[in-house]
């Protein structure tokens, strides 16, 4: 299973990654490290494992691809205070990540500084060949562009029943990537926010238990109430 763009072929991960064999390189979006312990500080408490749950995830990909860079695609942290929240074995697995991959943290709107003692490289936005790879995407016209910050997650209609998942979302000449984050939300790809972005049709490559599954446009439906 591959998506193509601008011609070049990329393997996208049931559990939210995005590698691009030509690179070797691996693609994850939106972490949102210690979200949970930023709810616990507004009141509002959850299991406060986000973190670990998510760096296991991470890990397990970069185990079965073996990249030799990975790329964080902005909106790592939750806020500009969760590298202070990490535990210390979460701090130790980062650690641990950016020190065995060429790993790069692009800045994003929730993270906009880089983090202090993680490891890693920092950019704002990174241009590799003919693509441009950063947080938030910009509107058309635009092509190469890899981006995350929509949280995208497609609702199909199947067999009677519906059902909502995370996803990738192109159109052949962009791609925008699914937040990997434990505690991310989501973003139907029916919203018009993205409407700037996709001038013609798309395909949702909607993330399943083994596999991802490619979905067309027309069989995409809007959340309740949309």
């Amino acid at each position: 299973m591959v998506i193509e763009i601008c011609g070049s072929q990329f393997v996208p991960d049931h559990r939210g990654g995005l590698y691009w064999p030509d690179e070797k390189m691996l693609i994850v979006s939106d972490l949102h490290f210690e979200k949970g312990s930023s709810f616990a500080t507004k009141g509002v408490l959850l299991p406060p494992y986000d973190s670990r749950s998510t760096l296991a995830v991470v890990k397990a990909i970069c185990d079965d691809w073996m990249p030799e860079t990975v790329i964080a695609l902005g909106d790592s942290f939750h806020d500009g205070e969760a590298e202070a929240r990490l535990s210390d074995l979460d701090r130790q697995n980062i650690r641990s990540l950016t020190s065995t991959y060429d790993w790069v943290w692009i800045l994003g709107n929730h993270d906009p500084e880089p983090p202090k003692e993680l490891g890693g490289r920092v950019m704002h936005e990174l241009i590799q060949g003919a693509f441009t790879l950063r947080h938030e995407p910009q509107p058309l016209p635009l092509t190469g562009e890899i981006a995350g910050h929509l949280h995208p997650c497609a609702r199909v209609q199947t067999s009677g029943r519906r059902i909502r998942r995370r996803c990738f979302v192109s159109d052949g000449r962009r791609l925008i990537m699914p937040a990997l984050g434990a505690y991310a939300g989501g973003l139907n790809v029916r919203d018009p926010a993205y409407a700037s972005l996709f001038q013609d049709r798309f395909t949702s490559w909607v993330l399943g238990k083994d596999q991802v599954y490619p979905i067309a446009e027309k069989n995409l439906v809007a959340d309740p109430g949309a």
